[in-house]
């Protein structure tokens, strides 16, 4: 029986991708299909070379075209997408051979937000790809100490370029190795133009990531990273408790407004478990309802406990589940976003609602008021109880948006005219208290 490019692809039609709900071949992954008698051999160019479904995927799709009559062998090659440089201006820079940039933000300090980065880093490049991992704190560098390279010095090769540092197959470079321990002393324009140096003339080699430690905030540092750099997502790592989720719907606005997509959100010390009973304790109170994906609309891609071994150095002790969890959902979520295509509303506001309508024939409208009310920020809600703070009557009577900016796929930001700033509205929020029209 002759085998045809039809009967092959109609069997591989069978796999389907579980985060983007289509089959391969819809999707184009099947790449450079090639028949000879009766071998079979093909590409599955995955959208991002770390995809943790990737093993399933060659298994099933050699399993699936040798049950084909006629098939007696069947090669699968396991590839991933090709991206653009990283680097926005300046085709010279040694970033241009990196594949994805993973920003790991907080912009609240004192969250672990760099022991998470190192972890995940870390976890990467066990699994033997290639990793880099970028300490972009000027002012508190602390990589250096988490990964035990305090006092090690950098070399330049020929090109003046910096040589990262080696950790367990990780290459790390951070202010800290050219400053030691004197304090950075230094204002914006200053700060810009080292922040340019270590991005643009490190000599990272082949990346497959690079992930960010970014300082804390959204001033000048972040802006130049954002701008100079095509950002492939940022993670925001966060402790439940009020002064901390403030600063999350913070940076959440700041990197949609650069268009940087968000990947989800991991939650730090979120409980601990008392070794006696084995009870989770929320020492910053249980979040109510459906969590911070509720309240923001986006993944929370980990829960992690007080864990003993980070008050550790960094790799002193393997990845726990928790780390394991994060970056595999964090890859996850990569996936999807190179894969997936933002599809933005329109959008249109008067003095007493907001209207939606997106491609695909859904419309929405909610009433100004309503939605004001709804709004679940640590300003509006108290943390501890869930119980409202924000009161109908303490509600201009004349609520209105003054201005709305879609942020991803998830959520609204929204300006109001009573100049409150920090609240994001997923959709999934909007359509539990509107009027949907049927499509």
């Amino acid at each position: 029986m002759t085998v045809t490019t039809d009967t092959v692809l109609d069997q591989l039609r069978q796999i389907i991708d579980p985060d983007l709900n289509r089959d391969i071949v819809s999707l184009g992954f099947v790449k450079n299909l090639a028949i000879s008698g009766s071998m079979v051999s093909f590409d599955i160019e995955l959208t991002t070379p770390a995809c943790p479904v990737k093993a399933e995927f060659q298994k099933d799709a050699e399993a699936l075209v040798k049950k084909i009559p006629g098939v007696s062998s069947v090669t699968v090659r396991m590839t991933s997408q090709s991206r653009k440089p990283a680097a926005k201006q300046q085709a010279e820079s040694p970033l241009t051979r990196v594949r994805s940039i993973i920003a790991v933000s907080s912009c609240k300090g004192g969250v672990g937000k760099s022991t998470v980065a190192a972890y995940m880093a870390l976890e990467l490049a066990r699994r033997g790809f290639k990793v880099g991992l970028m300490d972009a704190d000027i002012h508190g560098p602390s990589i250096p100490t988490l990964l035990d390279l305090q006092g090690r010095q950098v070399a330049v090769d020929d090109n003046q370029n910096l040589v990262p540092l080696d950790k367990n197959n990780l290459k790390v470079m951070s202010f800290g190795f050219l400053l030691g321990d004197a304090p950075a002393v230094m204002r914006g324009p200053m700060v810009t133009n080292y922040i340019q140096q270590i991005l643009h003339r490190t000599a990272w080699g082949e990346l497959d990531y690079l992930f960010i430690d970014m300082p804390p905030g959204t001033g000048d540092v972040q802006l130049t990273i954002t701008q100079t750099l095509r950002l492939s997502g940022a993670v925001i790592v966060t402790t439940p408790q009020t002064l901390s989720l403030v600063d999350v719907s913070r940076g959440i606005l700041m990197f949609e407004k650069v268009d940087v997509p968000i990947l989800g959100i991991i939650e730090n010390m979120a409980y601990f478990i008392c070794d006696k009973c084995q009870a989770k304790h929320y020492i910053f109170g249980r979040e109510q309802g459906g969590g911070l994906s509720d309240r923001f609309g986006i993944e929370t891609l980990v829960q992690i406990p007080l864990l003993p071994e980070f008050t550790l150095k960094v790799g002193q002790t393997p990845a726990n589940e928790h780390i394991t969890a994060a970056v595999d959902r964090c890859i996850r979520s990569l996936g999807k976003t190179i894969a997936g295509q933002k599809q933005d509303p329109e959008i249109n506001f008067n003095a007493q609602n907001i209207h939606l309508s997106w491609p695909d024939g859904e419309t929405l409208s909610v009433s100004n008021r309503e939605l004001r009310l709804s709004c679940r920020c640590a300003l509006c809600v108290n943390e501890l109880t869930g119980e409202k703070i924000l009161r109908p009557e303490s509600v201009r009577a004349d609520i209105a948006p003054t201005k709305i900016v879609p942020l991803g796929n998830y959520a609204l930001g929204i300006d109001w005219n009573d100049n409150h700033t920090s609240g994001i509205y997923p959709y999934k929020t909007l359509r539990q208290i509107a009027a949907v029209t049927p499509k």
